[in-house]
């Protein structure tokens, strides 16, 4: 697959300058061990069903900018958070052990307090060099953040964590962290980034403490709803593109006009995630009889019964999967594609309510969230990453490096972020396709005029 380019599109039609043909030099120091700033328990936690699923056992990429603050003049920010990562894997030891596979692919950790790999980095860019408007994909991301050898995050000895520190030329800084989906999900992730950021920032102990609880989301049963699809659209092998997309508050207020009455109340998740779907699928061009399905990734702690305690950081996700024909998607109004989204969301909350959440997530057939023609987004709109403040302040940015990519037999993943009063949505499509996504985004969003009173 060739490389990505890199671009941004406003339906706003105002420019959101960027440069993402940025090169920068990076110097990266001696990768280290970094252990728990005092001895742990060395003992064995299993994970819930939720954490070992298949589709969760891999690295996932978060990236945190930071701009000069004057008042931490002369104070090195990789010496402080290195420091705050040291004790906050104190009470967050499993993070700093090792995973192993049990009978029947059950995972567990071992808590060897053997660390986190800690990497200290300095460029010649500035805050500035990214763009008045920070958002995926960022130029030279894989400069910025660490690679983890193994994706699948099931061997002996390969740590949890990889963490970068780059200084940039300006003062400020970027925190990365490529860490093992199984152990946390963002939600989770986001609690260990703010106990790291109060360590910093003189705590003594993380004012929410962390909770594993790993047994409380185990499954009775297994779940069969996320069946293969009977089309396939193969991963494209021509040039691929990614570029985001800014929904402002005002342009999704006037897809909102163009839905039905019983539709109005629809988050704006919905909405958006409603137009992506079927702009893309028209973009692609499958057959009008091939099957396509979209998954929305969402976290479930507010569903769950009896309430998780607040300081557990583990995976609590929750799958929405809607599923039509091409024909169906392409040829019907807007207000079809966002009904599927909010009806299959009602419906697995309702569902929520009936059944052991682990219940809705343990499926038996984990190959087939593979399958063509399916659209995988997680709504990171409200994930909190940016809170990490280890005395520079909350992040400019914090979320993914890169936005949306295309994995083998996947149509897309994509990850929703949010962006001043709005949604940025990255996609990532083959060249020729993505100009026609463009094409009837804009009809889409331009249909129904924007008021000049929003």
């Amino acid at each position: 697959m060739k490389p990505y380019k890199y671009a941004c599109y406003e339906f706003s039609f105002l420019s959101m300058e960027s440069n993402k043909r940025l090169t920068l030099s990076v110097t990266r120091k001696t990768p280290e061990l970094l252990c728990p700033a005092e001895s742990t328990p060395h003992e064995f936690k299993i994970l819930s069903d939720i954490d070992g699923q298949i589709f969760i056992r891999k690295y996932i990429k978060t990236i945190n900018f930071y701009k000069k603050n004057p008042f931490m003049e002369g104070k090195d920010p990789v010496k402080i958070i290195r420091e705050a990562i040291s004790k906050a894997l104190v009470f967050y030891y499993p993070l700093a052990g090792r995973l192993l596979e049990n009978t029947g692919r059950k995972l567990v950790v071992e808590c060897t307090g053997q660390g986190v790999v800690f990497v200290e980095a300095d460029t010649d860019a500035t805050l500035q060099h990214f763009g008045d408007a920070l958002y995926p994909p960022f130029p030279n991301s894989d400069e910025l953040t660490l690679d983890a050898p193994d994706n699948r995050g099931i061997i002996v000895d390969i740590p949890l964590m990889f963490i970068q520190v780059t200084r940039l030329k300006c003062g400020g800084f970027i925190f990365s962290n490529n860490f093992n989906h199984t152990m946390c999900d963002g939600v989770g992730l986001s609690k260990f980034l703010f106990a790291v950021g109060e360590l910093a920032r003189g705590a003594t102990f993380p004012s929410i403490r962390p909770v594993w609880d790993r047994h409380l989301l185990t499954s009775s049963i297994l779940h069969h709803e996320y069946g293969a699809g009977t089309g396939r659209i193969p991963a494209p092998t021509e040039q691929m593109v990614e570029r985001s997309f800014f929904f402002t508050s005002a342009e999704i207020s006037a897809l909102r006009r163009s839905l039905p009455p019983h539709l109005q109340r629809c988050s704006k998740f919905e909405i958006v995630a409603g137009c992506v779907w079927r702009c893309q699928t028209i973009a692609l061009s499958p057959k009008p009889y091939e099957e396509m399905k979209f998954i929305g990734v969402m976290d479930n702690r507010k569903n769950i019964k009896p309430p998780l305690l607040v300081g557990y950081y583990g995976n609590v996700l929750k799958l929405l999967v809607a599923v039509t024909t091409a024909g169906e998607l392409s040829n019907n109004p807007l207000y079809y594609a966002v009904e599927l989204v909010r009806s299959t969301k009602h419906e697995a909350e309702t569902a929520c309510e009936l059944s052991n959440s682990a219940d809705l997530m343990v499926i038996s057939d984990p190959l087939s969230l593979s399958v063509g023609n399916t659209y995988i987004v997680s709504n990171l709109t409200h994930l909190g990453l940016e809170r990490m403040d280890v005395g520079w302040g909350t992040a400019v940015y914090g979320g993914v490096p890169k936005g949306s990519y295309w994995p083998t037999g996947i149509s897309q993943v994509s990850w929703y972020l949010g962006f001043k009063d709005g949604i940025v949505v990255p996609v990532c499509l083959p060249l020729e396709s993505m100009k026609v996504f463009e094409k009837h985004l804009q009809a889409t969003i331009t249909a129904t005029p924007i008021s000049s009173s929003l």
